[in-house]
């Protein structure tokens, strides 16, 4: 009997060239399976309920339903379903309201053909994939102007620890090591956070960290 392929991928982009360009970096690649495309978010939407990839690789800029929105929807119907949002430009306006809209991380298409199989590995496995410089400039960018919002609500302080690593893009077993505990202690950390900041993700709370200024931008 054929094993099952560990991982199940959708690309998503309106360019017919990238789908073929990405599905032959990374089919087959440490368990990677790509189960389908599509060329819009509309379309994304609908293969996604049909095929029930495990993670989605997602263009933002699309005719019709672009990626933003159809992450919104997704991160709605299908929270298991993860979305790896595709990239020219890292400073693009539209990848900060995608991962607000609930995408697990972001990557320049132009990635070295290792790094995007890694993304892909990364966020199945329930990391977020950030760049913190990115991620700070991003955040910056679409800050209003004034003062920033209220501080975050109180976290402890082992918690507060967790959270600035993780803002630094550590990754669970980074973080354990960091602070010479388990990874099953970092975990009830991170849940912890999540639920002090009411926020679904890591990415959300990095987010949520730089916009109160918890972890300065500068």
């Amino acid at each position: 009997m054929t094993e099952s392929p560990s991982v199940r991928v959708l690309l998503v982009d309106d360019e017919e060239l990238v789908r073929a360009g990405l599905r032959a970096l990374v089919d087959g690649e440490q368990g990677i399976a790509v189960v389908g495309e599509a060329g819009d978010g509309a379309e994304a939407i609908s293969r996604t309920k049909s095929l029930s990839p495990d993670v989605v690789c997602m263009d933002v800029r699309m005719p019709n339903v672009d990626g933003i929105q159809a992450t919104r929807v997704l991160t709605e119907r299908h929270p298991d379903t993860k979305v790896l949002v595709l990239t020219t430009f890292e400073n693009d306006d539209y990848v900060h309201e995608a991962l607000q809209a609930g995408a697990q991380g972001f990557l320049l298409k132009r990635s070295a053909p290792d790094a995007v199989v890694s993304a892909i590995l990364t966020v199945h496995q329930g990391d977020s994939l950030l760049y913190p410089d990115a991620v700070r400039r991003l955040v910056a960018a679409a800050a209003p102007a004034g003062p920033a919002r209220p501080g975050l609500p109180m976290l402890s302080q082992r918690e507060g620890d967790v959270l600035r690593l993780i803002a630094r893009g550590c990754s669970n077993a980074e973080i354990a090591a960091e602070l010479y505990v388990t990874i099953e202690t970092v975990k009830t950390h991170v849940t912890s956070i999540l639920g002090k900041l009411g926020v679904r993700d890591r990415v959300q709370a990095v987010i949520r960290a730089y916009e109160t200024g918890f972890v300065p931008l500068d």
